[in-house]
């Protein structure tokens, strides 16, 4: 199991584009077999900094959507929307393992 780990610096004029992205994006993610665990958008303190985060069973199955969703319509369209309002500034992506008891 690998969890994608996704901070982004975002416009804090822009918020409420930020989060229809995010909910563009949580479907697409399960439709190619993640689990979407949300977008946490700014609350208390930084106002531009938001975070993804969601999981894939595996590396390989993580690397084939990112495959797939260059080539899906409605991926495609979520990424134009994200350049089209310029709500995301920056971002980084890291990958965690889970640990359990």
């Amino acid at each position: 199991m690998i969890t994608c780990y996704l901070r982004y610096v975002i416009d804090p004029y822009k918020q409420k584009e930020f989060e229809h992205y995010g909910r563009l994006w949580i479907p697409l993610v399960e439709k190619f077999g993640g689990k979407h665990h949300g977008y946490f958008l700014p609350s208390e303190g930084a106002n531009n900094i938001a975070l993804a985060l969601f999981t894939f069973p595996s590396m390989a199955e993580y690397e084939q959507y990112r495959i797939r969703s260059m080539e899906d319509a409605d991926c495609i369209a979520a990424f134009k929307y994200a350049e089209d309002t310029r709500c995301i500034v920056n971002y980084e992506r890291s990958f965690l393992r889970p640990v359990f008891f």
